[in-house]
């Protein structure tokens, strides 16, 4: 055993020992480079036989030390730190940053541009549903989903490179509301997606619902109570696939989505199986909010008339002394924040993200702290695959959806 408690892996990474029954048991090293567990999370399994024993999860491998980093930098550079913490729902995370430095700054942020992050946002979700589902089927060994799932979260990125320029770290919600003013044609290219995609929804089910050997993986497979879920800090589907009808987007509405009509989908099987149907309706129910916020798109301005915070238009800047001045201190100073400190929740694709944000009142913040949904998650690990064999190990860590960089900053 180390100090920390974890036994000491030799050889191969397997040490064996004597079980009280007389038998042998196994000490199993799964990760930090296992590719089931995309990215480098490493799990200690005891295993007597084929079934384990005891599993302890290590983390710490993809410690990036960014929510230090927020403390050298000013508040709108901090956005871009934001992207690389979820990169798979980058715009979630701008999003919850930015909503919370609003709330310090009392800025009003103009209809557009809360309905744009709104449909934007939601088409972040299906894009990490998509690389879920996709990576979670290769994993149990069905290819050709990943393929499908790839296919159509290409044009999702296409989408967000329109926009932004970027296709993955857009850095697109800035503080004050977006980066850049929506671009042409981006109603008909998200259109085209939209239409198209609900029929893609019902390949991936027609290859896997029904599918004889994916419902023998994944039925009954990964079963943790609602009770030691909530005793543990686990959200998002992993709670809503047990029963549990709780999403912020409802519970606490953000960005206008009080105004948008959507269902919060639930299971009670709590099991793999029930998550995998779960996010295939998560899908479907994003599909009908980006549809009403293409619809129902506000006029107006897309950025808040804050000359002091948001950067003025570059139009401006080459005929307007006052714009030119603004953008010099904006981006070489920064701007000031009110004193105070504020906690902001929202839904990403994984669960309850929240953002805690601390200002001294200079233009850098004193403190951010970020609750993240695959941390909390995480600590569901040991509950759900002891007393269970190795072989559904991969599925039943799957079924969570986490990235490691959202579990260590």
């Amino acid at each position: 055993m180390s100090e920390s408690g974890v036994p000491e892996l030799v050889g191969a990474g397997v040490e064996e020992e004597r079980s009280q029954s007389g038998g042998r048991r196994m000490v199993l090293n799964m990760g930090p480079q296992h590719p089931s567990t995309h990215g480098v999370l490493r799990l200690v399994l005891e295993l007597d036989g084929e079934t384990i024993v005891s599993c302890q999860p290590e983390i710490g491998y993809l410690h990036t030390g960014i929510e230090k980093e927020f403390e050298v930098k000013n508040y709108q550079q901090a956005v871009t730190l934001t992207d690389r913490v979820d990169y798979l729902a980058p715009l979630s995370m701008n999003l919850g940053y930015c909503l919370a430095v609003e709330k310090l700054l009392q800025l009003e942020i103009p209809p557009q541009a809360q309905w744009m992050r709104v449909m934007l946002t939601e088409l972040t979700r299906l894009n990490s549903h998509l690389v879920w589902l996709g990576t979670h089927a290769l994993d149990i060994g069905a290819m050709t989903v990943f393929l499908y799932c790839f296919r159509e979260r290409e044009e999702i990125l296409k989408i967000f490179e329109q926009f932004s320029g970027q296709r993955m770290m857009t850095s697109y919600f800035r503080i004050g509301g977006l980066a850049l003013e929506p671009p042409r044609g981006w109603h008909e290219r998200v259109k085209t997606f939209i239409d198209a995609f609900p029929s893609r929804i019902d390949e991936y089910e027609n290859l896997l619902t029904n599918n004889r050997i994916w419902i023998g993986r994944t039925k009954g497979v990964g079963v943790i109570s609602l009770e030691d879920m909530l005793d543990l800090g686990v959200t998002g589907p992993m709670l809503r696939a047990a029963g549990l009808k709780m999403d912020a987007r409802k519970d606490a509405p953000y960005s206008s989505y009080e105004k948008f009509d959507f269902e919060v989908p639930t299971r009670t099987e709590n099991d793999v199986y029930a998550r995998y149907l779960l996010r295939l309706e998560e899908m479907r129910q994003s599909l009908r909010i980006i549809r009403q916020a293409m619809d129902g798109m506000p006029p107006g301005p897309w950025k808040a008339d804050a000359p002091h915070v948001v950067l003025p238009d570059r139009e401006k800047m080459k005929t307007q002394m006052e714009a030119l001045i603004f953008h010099f201190k904006i981006v070489t100073e920064g701007f000031r924040v009110p004193e105070g400190e504020v906690f902001q929740v929202i839904e990403s694709p994984r669960g309850e993200l929240g953002y805690y944000v601390v200002s001294d009142g200079t233009t850098m913040p004193y403190r951010v702290h970020m609750r993240t949904p695959s941390f909390g998650n995480l600590q569901a690990v040991p509950k759900m695959v002891e007393g269970v064999l190795i072989a559904d190990v991969i599925a039943s860590i799957g079924s969570m959806d986490f990235v490691l960089g959202d579990t260590d900053r």
